[in-house]
C-alpha cells in the first residue's frame, strides 16, 4: 500500500499538497469537512501495517479504533478525523481483500444534499441544475445533451430539445422536470439523471439516466440512482417509477440487447425495484412493434408497503397522457387503466437477487449546504470606545450558533483585485480610505467632525479633516485597520458570489464591517465599502440582480449606487427616515431616475413593528422581486429588527426570523446573503440560526405522508 494510491487521505489532513491532482482534490474537499470519520475493512495481516502507514504518512488522528473481526478474517478500522456528519466507507472486495482492492470509495454528508464521491481514479459530485443562467450550468447542459444523444439516439428529440426552457419552466409538461448531473473534479459531466416529479399525485418518474462511456463501472450510475431515490423520499413520493426494456426471450428477440436489459433489471432489483406484471402496460401502442416493449418498474423506496391499484392508475394515466400523449390515444390509455385491478398490484418475483442485498437506505436529503464564508481578519477592526456596538463579538456569537446547525460548509475567502470595488465606488473615496487608514497611528481612531457644504474643489490636506468630504456621520472612524478589514469583507462577498456562479444555490458572507450604508462616494454607518453592491455588480455580467435589504436601517448605499440602473432592483424594508438612521434617504417616493425609474423600492415602516406586521411588508417586497424576475437575489441581512436591539425599535423574535427565511426560500433563486447589522449579542446568534433554518427548509410533494 502506497501513499500514491490514496492521496486523498493525505489531502484531508490539511498537510502540504505536492502535485496538481492533490491540489485539485484539496480545493474541492477541504472546505467540506471539519472532522472526518473513516471506516474501512482490512484483513488481519494489514491492520498493523495500515496503522503505521497512516500515522507516518498522514499524522496521528484523534482516535483510531480497531474492532473485533467483523466478517471472518476481516477487521473493521474506524478513524475519527474531521467531521461527525461525514462517513467514508471502503467497500472491500471479498475476493481481493485489503484496502487496495476498493474500486469505489464513497462518502456523503448525512445532512447535506450535495454529495461527493471519491473513486480511485478521481472525484465527482452530484448536483442539481436549476437553470441555464450560470456559465457552469450552460456547460453542463451542453454535455448532458451530448451524452443523451450518444446513449439514446432513437429517443424523441422533444425529450432533449428545449431542455433549458423545461428547467426554467419545470411544469411545462405538467410534470416538474429536475436534472441532476455527476461532475468530475474538472467540472465535466460524467453522467446525468432526468426526473419528472408529480407533487399532486406524489410520485417521481425516472425519465433518463446515463453515464459517459469512459466512466462505466466506476459507480457513477449507482450513485446517481441512489441520489434520485433519496430525492424522491425528500419530495414525499410514495414510489419511484421508470421504464426498463424486457429480459424475456419472447419479448426481446435480440440476444445482445436482452443481455443488456437483464443487467439493468438485475441492478435495479438489488434496490428492491421490480417490474409490474399482470397489466396491459407492455401492450404495444397502435402501430408500434411488439418487440422490446418496456416494463414499468416500481421502486418502493425501501418502504414496506404494497402498491395500490388506484395509485398505479393515477400514475399510469399521468405518464401516458403527459409524456406519451402524442402516441397514446385515449382508448389505449383506457385499456391499460382497466387492466390494473389486482389489489395489491403484482410485482414480478425476484429473478436475479435471491437474497436481500445491502444497499443505502433511501432517506431524504437535508437541504443543500450553504457556503459559509467567514471574514477571517475582522478582528483587526476593533473599536474599543465605550458604546461602539459594531464589535468582533458579533461574528463569534453568530458563528457559534451556525456551526451547530449542520446547514453550512465553510469556504475560505479568496483575494480579489481592487478593480471590483472601483466598479461601484468612486476612486477618490477608495484612495482616501486606503491612505487615511494607513496613515493613522496604531490604536488611534479619527472621527469626522467637519462636513463641508461648499468649496469642495479645495479640500484640506490633513486627511483626518478631509474625512468629512467622504463620511455621512460622526461615528464611523478612520483607523489603521478599517481599510484592510473592509477590503477583506468585499473579498468574502465576492467569494460567496463565485460560489453561486459555480452552481451553489445559496452562500452566506459573514462579515464585518457591514456595507449597506456606503454609497458610491461616501462611507458611514459603520460601513466603508458596499459589499452587497460590489457583489451585485460582479453578478450583473451573468444576469439581472435583485438586492433585498432587510436591515432595520435604510440601504442607502445600494440605492445611491444603482439609482439610475434597470438591471439591478433595489428593495429596502426599514424604519421610516423620520426617526431612523440615516434620516435623509429611504422615502417611498424615491423610485429611481432615468432608466432606473421604478427599480428602487423603499418600504418605510413605523416605529413599532412586530413579526406579523413585518411579514406583510416582506410579502410586498417579494412581489416586486417576483415581477422583476432576477437571475440572482442578494439579501442584505440585518438582524437589528430584533427585539431589544440597541439601534432599533422593532420586536421581532427568533420565530419571526425563521418565518422570514422560509418566505424568502419560496422565491427559489440563487441567493447570496451578506451580513449587515444586528447588535444585541445576547440573541444575535440565535436569530441568525433561526433565519437560516427557515431559508434552508425544503418543501415536499405533500405535507401529509403515508
Amino acid at each position: 500500500m502506497s501513499l500514491e494510491d490514496y492521496p486523498e487521505l493525505l489531502d484531508w489532513t490539511g498537510r502540504q499538497i505536492r502535485c496538481g491532482k492533490r491540489r485539485a482534490m484539496r480545493e474541492h474537499l477541504e472546505p467540506w469537512f471539519e472532522r472526518l470519520e473513516i471506516s474501512a475493512e482490512l484483513c488481519v495481516d494489514c491492520v498493523v501495517n495500515f496503522r503505521k502507514w497512516f500515522r507516518s504518512s498522514v499524522g496521528r488522528p484523534k482516535s483510531m479504533e480497531i474492532a473485533a473481526a467483523a466478517r471472518g478474517q476481516y477487521h473493521a478500522i474506524s478513524i475519527q478525523f474531521r467531521s461527525p456528519n461525514i462517513s467514508f466507507t471502503n467497500h472491500a472486495d471479498q475476493n481481493r481483500p485489503c484496502f487496495e482492492s476498493s474500486n469505489l470509495l464513497q462518502y456523503r454528508s448525512r445532512a447535506h444534499q450535495t454529495q461527493y464521491y471519491e473513486r480511485k481514479h478521481g472525484m465527482f459530485r452530484i448536483r442539481r441544475i436549476h437553470d441555464d443562467v450560470l456559465p457552469v450550468n450552460k456547460q453542463a447542459i451542453a454535455e448532458v445533451r451530448q451524452i443523451f444523444q450518444e446513449h439514446f439516439p432513437g429517443a424523441p428529440k422533444s425529450d432533449i430539445d428545449g431542455l433549458e426552457e423545461k428547467l426554467r419552466n419545470p411544469f411545462k409538461q405538467r410534470f416538474r422536470m429536475v436534472l441532476y448531473v455527476a461532475e468530475n473534479s474538472k467540472g465535466h459531466v460524467n453522467g446525468f439523471a432526468m426526473i419528472l416529479q408529480e407533487p399532486g399525485l406524489r410520485f417521481c418518474y425516472l425519465d433518463y439516466l446515463a453515464v459517459t462511456g469512459g466512466t462505466v463501472g466506476r459507480g457513477i450510475g449507482a450513485a446517481l440512482y441512489e441520489y434520485v431515490r433519496d430525492e424522491a423520499v425528500a419530495q414525499g413520493a410514495k414510489g419511484l417509477f421508470f421504464e426498463c426494456l424486457p429480459d424475456d426471450a419472447d419479448r426481446c428477440s435480440d440476444v445482445a440487447i436482452r443481455k443488456q436489459n437483464a443487467a439493468r433489471l438485475k441492478f435495479y432489483e438489488s434496490y428492491g425495484a421490480k417490474p409490474i406484471v399482470g397489466t396491459a402496460y407492455e401492450t404495444p401502442v397502435p402501430g408500434g412493434s411488439s418487440d422490446n416493449t418496456p416494463h414499468l418498474v416500481f421502486d418502493g423506496l425501501d418502504r414496506e408497503k404494497t402498491l395500490k391499484p388506484k395509485f398505479l392508475q393515477d400514475v399510469v394515466r399521468a405518464v401516458l397522457e403527459r409524456k406519451y400523449g402524442s402516441i397514446c390515444p385515449p382508448e389505449y390509455v383506457d385499456k391499460v387503466l382497466r387492466s390494473i385491478q389486482k389489489n395489491p398490484v403484482e410485482l414480478r418475483a425476484a429473478r436475479y437477487i435471491k437474497q436481500p442485498v445491502e444497499h443505502p437506505h433511501a432517506e431524504p436529503h437535508g437541504p443543500e449546504p450553504i457556503a459559509l464564508i467567514v471574514h477571517d481578519r475582522h478582528g483587526i477592526h476593533h473599536i474599543r470606545e465605550r458604546g461602539y456596538v459594531e464589535s468582533p463579538v458579533r461574528i463569534s456569537v453568530i458563528l457559534s450558533e451556525l456551526t451547530q446547525s449542520g446547514l453550512f460548509e465553510t469556504v475560505p475567502p479568496r483575494e480579489y483585485p481592487t478593480k471590483h470595488i472601483l466598479a461601484t465606488h468612486d476612486p477618490d473615496l477608495v484612495d482616501f480610505l486606503k491612505r487615511a487608514c494607513a496613515g493613522t497611528p496604531e490604536g488611534k481612531s479619527v472621527y469626522p467632525y467637519v462636513f463641508p457644504i461648499r468649496n469642495r474643489a479645495r479640500p484640506p490636506k490633513d486627511l483626518s479633516i478631509r474625512a468629512g468630504y467622504y463620511c455621512i456621520d460622526t461615528f464611523t472612524p478612520i483607523n489603521n485597520h478599517a481599510y484592510p478589514a473592509a477590503k477583506r469583507a468585499v473579498d468574502c462577498a465576492l467569494t460567496a458570489a463565485d460560489e453561486i456562479l459555480r452552481g451553489r444555490r445559496m452562500a452566506y458572507a459573514l462579515v464585518r464591517p457591514p456595507g449597506h450604508h456606503a454609497e458610491r462616494s461616501s462611507f458611514g454607518g459603520f460601513c466603508y465599502f458596499n459589499n452587497a453592491a460590489v457583489a451585485a455588480q460582479y453578478l450583473c455580467q451573468y444576469g439581472t440582480v435583485a438586492i433585498l435589504d432587510i436591515d432595520y436601517h435604510h440601504g442607502n448605499g445600494q440605492q445611491d449606487i444603482f439609482y439610475h440602473r434597470a438591471d439591478v432592483l433595489t428593495v429596502s424594508i426599514h424604519g421610516d427616515p423620520g426617526f431612523a438612521y440615516p434620516y435623509f434617504t429611504g422615502f417611498p417616493d424615491e423610485i429611481g431616475t432615468g432608466p432606473g425609474t421604478g427599480f428602487n423600492i423603499n418600504i418605510a415602516l413605523p416605529e413599532v413593528q412586530d413579526g406579523a406586521q413585518y411579514r406583510l411588508a416582506l410579502a410586498t417586497a417579494m412581489r416586486h422581486i417576483q415581477q422583476f424576475s432576477p437571475a440572482f437575489l442578494i439579501v442584505a441581512l440585518g438582524l437589528d429588527p430584533a427585539k431589544g436591539d440597541p439601534t432599533g425599535t422593532w420586536s421581532l423574535g427568533s420565530k419571526d426570523f425563521e418565518e422570514n427565511g422560509r418566505m424568502l426560500n419560496s422565491l427559489n433563486l440563487p441567493t447570496l446573503i451578506i451580513q449587515e447589522g444586528g447588535y444585541r449579542t445576547r440573541t444575535l446568534g440565535k436569530n441568525a440560526r433561526a433565519f437560516f433554518q427557515g431559508i434552508a427548509k425544503q418543501g415536499t410533494c405533500n405535507a401529509a405522508r403515508d
